[in-house]
């Protein structure tokens, strides 16, 4: 009689944000499961008394800013591929953007910064806030940085009707 009401909890999910394995594609499966062996490491160097509960807390709402970004690119695209991504909260900006990082409330979804990275949003983690960005592949960022220069170039130049 116990197992037979025990046997539903065990089909049951364990987590409200569990995927189907076959939703996605190769590519999106190995980096969901890279971010899930990065929260056991974080897991592991906790129950080792390693970090604090405040650095745990910390990194364990980073992966899961991650994991939300990477499901919603890979469910909006229907496309097998995530660039790379990176969350930072507004106080680590400067890891990414040095001395003088842009103003996270100025952000625009879809702006690119300093023609490395793209702005995807932000994601708000138990309470914290993790601004989220798409690392620029080499090809989009020399890509930019033709246009910005052809832009000088053309700036430069008089108008063709001029005389």
């Amino acid at each position: 009689m116990v197992v037979v009401f025990l046997f539903p909890c065990v089909l049951a999910p364990v987590h409200a944000d569990q995927i189907n394995d076959q939703e996605f594609g190769p590519v999106v499966r190995a980096y969901l499961g890279y971010l899930k062996n990065e929260q056991e490491v974080v897991d592991d160097r906790v129950s080792r008394r390693e970090v604090s509960s405040s650095y745990y807390r910390h990194n364990s709402n980073r992966i899961r800013a991650l994991r939300q970004m990477a499901i919603r690119l890979a469910r909006e695209t229907d496309n097998d591929y995530l660039p790379e991504l990176e969350a930072v909260s507004a106080g680590e900006m400067r890891l990414l953007f040095g001395p003088q990082p842009p103003a996270p409330a100025r952000l625009k979804a879809g702006e690119v910064l300093r023609n490395t990275f793209r702005f995807l949003g932000s994601v708000p983690v138990s309470g914290e806030v993790f601004y989220l960005f798409a690392r620029l592949d080499p090809y989009e960022q020399a890509e930019l940085s033709e246009k910005a220069v052809s832009r000088k170039t053309e700036t430069g130049r008089p108008e063709k009707n001029q005389r």
